[in-house]
């Protein structure tokens, strides 16, 4: 969308989170922050290298200038790079904020002088530092891979520092935190910054790290905003007069992100029931302070919202917690009686907060609540600040009682993702919105942020159609939540308020739908989650964390799907439509969660059948998805039977981890783990073996024995089912097969074929063998992605033959700035340009464009408009071949599009042969716009 056709940000009012004066001061605040200035010609460097001492691990470089450089070896795969431009390492603003832990034990690192340059190596890395003048290059351990290397020194300014890396010719960008907008950032210049305007391309959570497909990732250990430009070469600016980064260098972007979390706190491990749904709402809007509407029904005192929560039991509606305002002067009345009743309904409680934290002590200790939500009225200046807010929430409820931190925010920063969720700010119920959210939440994961939301339907507007859409992949998250009391009152026939129970039909079956998932999906997501806390790999991912050397999954061509773990693939709705087209499949077979038909990859799957209660879903081949039984919360029921759901292809595993999901005995190894291998045929008939491991460890509450139940895919029926040597008779019905305590059942018309087997109770080791069972053979898929409007963000001028600056702002890269108020316009002051006219547009990226959009001025001016034209698509600024497309424009100030045959090329030539009505030599623009695809 471009800045133009933007909707205006809501004005602010009482009751949304935020007063209109405490909203203005910390966008002033934010907005002055983000301000970068340029660097100026007198910006300085080190010089040369003059010569290196150590102690131990510890290297100490002079220079010239007098500027000094340390480097610590904190690991083989793990340094900092420390610049100081007076030779005093004393101003250290970050401290250990941002890097807690860097004693990982002595590394051994080697110091030798090769002539020019000094080289510090590690088994993993090889650092080489350049003398003349003074720069830096990573290289793998054999000193010969290069991962990164500065293009020339860094510099400071006074106010800024900014380094500047070489970029490989396929090298990929990843990381900068909760960035509202696509994930793969090659080509962009990303805010490293708060703003608070929640808007795409901004930042709701920046993190001064990047990591690079070259297999390393940076972290400027600095609470200074910044500005990375992915660029060639790039240019990585903060507002310091210091350079200060820890990098770490990996074999893959998981293990990058290991090592980044090693050094700045591995993602925490929430409690079960906060990956079940929230609400938030103020339940105290009698209260004279209160800045919202005084006469809300059924939200006069706290205790009001215990009728919210026996509303969603009745309607067999999944959900885990309430998160009553009291920000804003909407407070709180009877806190510990609300609690109480509320968790009797199977609810936690929590609150947030506009102001600060002076009452968490009683509210944790005494009234039970836990969890907050730290507001950005109170922590909206971020950095630091946030930062502290943060861990305030986190002390307030970890030194009040044994429950696990659950903390939701806006504006953190790197080290984040060790306390708390981040959610992305303000937002509204729009079509459009949903789609960025989409790789917003995917790609946070990219800078080691597990727990990332935005609120169901936004907290403004909506609809029960985005409302539904919204909810369906959110619930394939970790932790999400649902802000009623903002939206409007009744905008839609059938939906009164954002409580997913609050809806008419179909919309209130098709949220209970996707919630029962989630909670029947919990061990399976809890696990993932687990796994994040233990590698820093997130449970949403990109699809380039699963498949770094798939070139499709690299980049932004998949930045409307995601994993949900190592299994599930993700591709939202975001449009009102029933048929999702551009679904990519990588390599390998893709089961469709609903229908059972299998996809072989790797190619794109267009026309999916998508209607409103159907969210595409596929499994991957091989997959084993641990499955509770249905509840509407955690510990509804015991888990008396645990169901493993299965895809089997060749051999695979899955470790299931489980403890008691509220306490922080987990810490201590108050925990068990479970490990399930599956044998299959890669491809045809044979036996399938299930081998369940014993559940090892042990935690409070932890079953002795319990009954497992097996789901897996197959074409055909099997010959026996044993369990060990014993063989479980075979059900003559599904009906007969329920009310069996053992047994098999095969439903071929069960997601085109299912056998379905329960085991018994146990507590020991086991084995399922079935014979016979066919794999399903597929259907490939292939083709290319779909044609879409190429993204503007990478786009420049090339060339433009003739512009007018002097006497206006007609510069040619108006026409390609996102705003239809300005306009490229020829010279005409002081001598007018001839006819013909055309500017070069460089795309960013190679692409297969199909057609070209010109907007012309639509300032009411008619002179300039295009008459004939030609259009070109090309590798090459001095080579065009012939147009793809020629003709004439109306004389009008409407938009025409013109498509042709795609053409594969980076650059965009647009020449205007003559002028509408013949007016003089002028060409004018607004707006040049494409669609395409992504290319080779």
């Amino acid at each position: 969308m471009t800045a133009a056709t933007l909707p205006a940000p809501p004005r602010p009012r009482p009751g949304v989170r935020r007063t209109a004066l405490a909203l203005a001061a910390v966008i002033v605040a934010a907005l002055l922050s983000v301000v970068l200035p340029a660097p100026s010609a007198q910006a300085a460097t080190a010089g040369n290298a003059t010569g290196v001492t150590r102690s131990g691990d510890t290297f100490t470089v002079a220079t010239s200038s007098g500027a000094a450089a340390r480097i610590v070896m904190a690991r083989a795969d793990i340094f900092r790079i420390w610049l100081s431009p007076n030779g005093a390492f004393t101003d250290d603003p970050a401290g250990a904020d941002l890097a807690v832990d860097t004693a990982f034990g002595a590394v051994g690192a080697t110091l030798t002088d090769a002539g020019s340059y000094y080289r510090v190596g590690t088994s993993a890395v090889s650092l080489r530092i350049n003398k003349s003048p003074l720069t830096f290059a990573l290289y793998r351990a054999d000193d010969t891979t290069l991962l990164w290397s500065e293009a020339q020194p860094t510099n400071w300014t006074g106010s800024q520092t900014t380094q500047y890396l070489t970029r490989a010719a396929d090298e990929q960008f990843y990381g900068t935190g909760l960035r509202l907008g696509e994930w793969a950032l090659r080509d962009k210049t990303v805010p490293v910054a708060v703003s608070n305007q929640w808007s795409e391309n901004t930042n709701a959570s920046p993190a001064p790290f990047y990591m690079s497909t070259n297999g390393y990732g940076v972290m400027r250990n600095t609470w200074s905003p910044g500005s990375y430009s992915f660029t060639a070469p790039t240019s990585l600016r903060h507002n310091e007069n210091r350079f200060d980064a820890w990098y770490f260098a990996g074999g893959s972007l998981k293990d990058v992100l290991n090592g980044y979390t090693d050094v700045t706190g591995k993602p925490f491990l929430a409690p079960v029931w906060g990956l079940e749904l929230g609400n938030a709402d103020c339940f105290n809007a009698s209260n004279p302070d209160y800045q919202g509407a005084h006469d809300r029904l059924r939200h006069q005192t706290t205790p009001d919202v215990v009728g919210y929560a026996t509303d969603a039991r009745a309607a067999d509606m999944p959900s885990g917690w309430f998160l009553p305002n009291d920000g804003y002067g909407c407070g709180y009345t009877s806190l510990p009686e609300t609690v109480t009743q509320l968790k009797a309904k199977g609810f936690q409680t929590g609150l947030w907060t506009s102001t600060g934290l002076s009452g968490i002590g009683w509210e944790v200790g005494t009234a039970g609540s836990r969890a907050v939500k730290t507001d950005v009225a109170w922590i909206g200046g971020g950095y630091k600040t946030a930062f502290k807010g943060v861990q305030q929430a986190v002390d307030g409820i970890e030194s009040n009682s044994d429950a696990r931190r659950f903390v939701w925010t806006v504006d953190g920063w790197a080290g984040t993702q060790r306390n708390a969720v981040v959610w992305t700010g303000d937002t509204s119920g729009t079509w459009d919105a949903m789609r960025w959210h989409v790789p917003a939440i995917a790609g946070a994961g990219l800078s080691g942020l597990n727990y990332a939301s935005g609120d169901i339907d936004g907290i403004f507007g909506g609809s029960p159609k985005t409302y539904v859409r919204d909810l369906q992949w959110k619930a394939l998250t970790p932790a999400f939540m649902t802000m009623s009391g903002w939206g409007p009152v009744n905008p839609s026939a059938g939906y009164e308020d954002k409580q997913p129970w609050r809806f008419a039909e179909p919309y209130l079956s098709i949220n209970r739908k996707y919630l029962q998932l989630k909670m029947r999906l919990m061990p399976y997501l809890y696990t993932m989650s687990r796994n994040a806390t233990d590698t820093g790999v997130p449970s949403t991912r990109a699809m380039v964390l699963e498949y770094p050397n798939d070139p499709v999954a690299r980049g932004n061509q998949t930045s409307g799907q995601f994993m949900a773990g190592d299994s599930l693939l993700v591709a939202p709705v975001v449009t009102d439509t029933t048929t999702r087209d551009g679904i990519y499949l990588p390599a390998g077979s893709w089961t469709d969660y609903w229908t059972g038909k299998v996809y072989n990859g790797p190619g794109w799957l267009d026309g999916y059948s998508a209607p409103l209660d159907t969210l595409p879903l596929f499994v991957k081949a091989g997959a084993i998805v641990p499955m509770w039984p249905q509840m509407n919360y955690t510990g509804e029921k015991p888990v008396s039977t645990l169901t493993y759901d299965i895809q089997p292809r060749g051999t695979s595993s899955f470790t299931l981890y489980e403890d008691d999901g509220v306490t922080r005995a987990y810490k201590t190894g108050a925990s068990a783990r479970q490990r399930v291998d599956v044998t299959a045929p890669a491809s045809g008939t044979g036996d399938v073996t299930v081998s369940v491991g014993a559940s090892t460890g042990s935690y409070t509450g932890k079953p002795a024995a319990r009954g497992y139940e097996f789901t897996l895919r197959s074409a055909s029926a099997p010959g026996t089912v044993k369990v060990g040597t014993t063989t479980l008779p075979a059900q003559a019905s599904r009906a007969a097969y329920n009310a069996a305590a053992t047994g098999w059942f095969y439903d071929a018309a069960d997601r085109s074929g299912t056998l379905w087997v329960k085991t018994g109770s146990t507590g020991a080791a086991f084995t399922v063998t079935a014979t016979g069972l066919t794999v399903p053979a597929g259907t490939a898929v292939g083709g290319t992605a779909p044609s879409s409007p190429i993204s503007q963000t990478g786009w420049s001028v090339r060339y433009a033959d003739s512009q007018e600056t002097a006497s206006e702002n007609g510069a040619a890269a108006n026409a390609i700035d996102g705003k239809p108020s300005t306009q490229w316009h020829t010279k005409w002051s002081n001598g007018a340009t001839a006819l013909p006219h055309e500017i070069q547009i460089d795309l960013g990226a190679r692409y297969d464009v199909d057609s070209v959009t010109q907007l012309p001025r639509q300032d009411g001016g008619v002179n300039g408009r295009i008459g004939s034209y030609e259009v070109y698509v090309s590798d090459s600024t001095t080579s065009w071949g012939t147009p793809v497309a020629t003709g004439t424009f109306p004389d009008t100030a409407a938009a025409t599009r013109v498509t042709f045959t795609a053409k594969s090329g980076r650059y965009l030539r647009l020449r205007a042969l003559s002028e509408a009505g013949n007016r003089g030599p002028w060409t004018s623009l607004a707006e040049l716009t494409a669609t395409g695809r992504p290319s080779g």
